[in-house]
């Protein structure tokens, strides 16, 4: 992982879209189903803060709610998990371990091999392709 990236919030607000601010910075979620999606051809998902790879397409699969789904993040470092007891509700956050801006959340109720759900806000994420191979 790369070293911390510190920024103060006007230089957040500076560089974010509004929903991206909203979400990796306020701990906001976007409604399920709202985020239109990634192109058939993405292969990693990164920080939209950062840039910092946090997924791969080889762990996303379709949960059902709404939000992009991965069951494990693409190494150990990548991601940090922290209680979240807000809205009288237990929850583990999962955070950009490079700047701390919120991804979402992780629920045990994922598929094999980790049966880990990390339920991500579409917003907080980019892609990456993989550069085609030259023949």
């Amino acid at each position: 992982m790369s070293d911390k990236m510190v920024k103060s919030d006007a230089e957040w607000r500076q560089e974010l879209s509004p929903e991206q601010y909203q979400i990796l910075r306020r701990h906001g979620t976007e409604r399920p189903f709202s985020h239109p999606g990634f192109p058939e051809t993405a292969e990693r998902f990164t920080c939209a803060g950062c840039g910092a790879a946090l997924f791969t397409v080889d762990t996303k699969f379709d949960s059902g709610s709404g939000w992009p789904s991965f069951f494990r993040p693409i190494d150990e470092t990548a991601v940090r998990e922290k209680v979240d007891s807000s809205y009288g509700m237990r929850r583990v956050e999962v955070l950009c371990a490079r700047c701390d801006g919120h991804l979402g959340h992780v629920f045990p109720d994922g598929p094999p091999p980790t049966g880990q759900r990390y339920c991500i806000n579409g917003g907080a994420l980019n892609y990456e392709r993989d550069a085609p191979e030259e023949s």
